[in-house]
Order: structure tokens, then C-alpha cells, then sequence
């Protein structure tokens, strides 16, 4: 098993809408190192720290799980999508996406702010200078003490 961090800003596709909906496609993801991440990396029931960029504050705020492994991103076929690319082509995608699935909001939201102050996460790659990417690796130790901190009653990564 292997652990992310995937952020989305609330406005966009929150952690709250991810409730409502149960599971959703990551789709509209256009960095190459993300997709990469999705297609050879990404696994059906790895887990997933979920991120809000851009809001007050950006935090972690929940957990979700992979729950389907990449398929073609059908947004990049759609010509009416923001996200469509006319080099990309059902019988030759470009894009990818992966399922993921909600789990828990966590108790306390974890502040980007508060996370720089913690040593125990050195290294984690959301704390890097120029860290931008929407969908990051992080290690198992990461993810736990970001799992405890947020405070859940049931966490089925931690057993």
C-alpha cells in the first residue's frame, strides 16, 4: 500500500462535495508528473490525505482512498470540457485518471502553517519550497502522524 496527498481547492471539488458523492474521477489533472503518478503508482485501496489549496486556510482536511486504478480521462476527449485536449484521443489518451473514494473528515484540519512548525514531517513533499503539484507521494511515517493529528475515531489505515 501506498499513501498521497491530493489537493483540490474547495471552490473546485471539496472534500464535502467528495461525501455527498461517495467517489468521484480525479479527472482534469493536466501535469505530467501526476498522471505518471496515476497510472504506474496509484493503486486500488492506497490511501489519500485530502488537501484544500487556495482557502483559509489551506489544510488537510480528510482522508479518501484510491478505489479504482487509472483509466483514460474522458474529459480530455470533450471538446465543450475545460479540460479537453485535441492531442489526446480515446484510442491514444494522454490523460488519466483515477478513482478515489471518501472516507473521513478528519476532526481537526491540519494548517499548512502548523504542519512547517512540526519536525516530525521533514521531507514530507506538500513542505518543500515551489511544491506545487496536485498530487504527491508521501511516506507511510507522514501519513500517520497526519492521521493522528487530524484526530479520527476510525482510520482503517491505522490498525
Amino acid at each position: 500500500m501506498r499513501y498521497w496527498l491530493m489537493k483540490s481547492e474547495p471552490s473546485s471539488y471539496s472534500l464535502d462535495k467528495l461525501k455527498k458523492d461517495k467517489k468521484t474521477m480525479w479527472d482534469g489533472v493536466r501535469n505530467y508528473q501526476a498522471r505518471n503518478y496515476m497510472i504506474k503508482d496509484m493503486k486500488k485501496g492506497d490511501g489519500v490525505l485530502f488537501y484544500h489549496s487556495n482557502a483559509k486556510p489551506s489544510a488537510v482536511v480528510g482522508l479518501a482512498k484510491i478505489s479504482k486504478n487509472a483509466v483514460p480521462d474522458i474529459t480530455s476527449f470533450d471538446k465543450k470540457s475545460v479540460y479537453y485536449d485535441p492531442k489526446s484521443t480515446p484510442e491514444n489518451p494522454r490523460w488519466h485518471c483515477v478513482e478515489v473514494e471518501y472516507i473521513a473528515h478528519f476532526n481537526k484540519y491540519l494548517p499548512l502553517a502548523e504542519l512547517k512548525l512540526l519536525k516530525s514531517l521533514d521531507g514530507l513533499a506538500l513542505l518543500k519550497k515551489g511544491m506545487r503539484l496536485s498530487i504527491q507521494p508521501v511516506l507511510k511515517k507522514h501519513f500517520r502522524v497526519l492521521c493522528k493529528k487530524g484526530v479520527l475515531d476510525k482510520n482503517p489505515f491505522l490498525k
